[in-house]
């Protein structure tokens, strides 16, 4: 089932961040300065789920940085690199299951 979209609507449709484009635009916005090392990282991002699926599912980000052998991250791009994987790890299983297979081909 598929709604029709708006008549006569000039905007562009919102983008939906997740994963590695989410983090990047939350840290950001919490305007976290490099080098931080994991607790700075939590402290400044105060809600810590970050979605990793276009459906909205979220990875808490508190909880994977403490898991992660390293304790600080010299700049932005080293955190995301070191991110990267596990956000897309959770992608990919989160589609395998019937409920991922049927939230993608879900319009919302």
């Amino acid at each position: 089932m598929a709604a029709r979209p708006p008549q006569g609507d000039t905007e562009e449709p919102e983008s939906i961040e997740f994963g590695i484009a989410a983090l990047d635009a939350r840290l950001d916005r919490a305007g976290v300065q490099f080098p931080a090392t994991t607790e700075e990282l939590i402290a400044s991002m105060g809600n810590t789920g970050v979605p990793y699926d276009a459906a909205g599912n979220t990875l808490d980000l508190a909880e994977v940085l403490r898991e992660l052998p390293e304790e600080r991250f010299e700049t932005e791009r080293d955190l995301l690199n070191r991110l990267h994987p596990i956000f897309e790890d959770r992608r990919r299983s989160g589609a395998g299951s019937l409920l991922g297979r049927v939230r993608s081909i879900l319009p919302f």
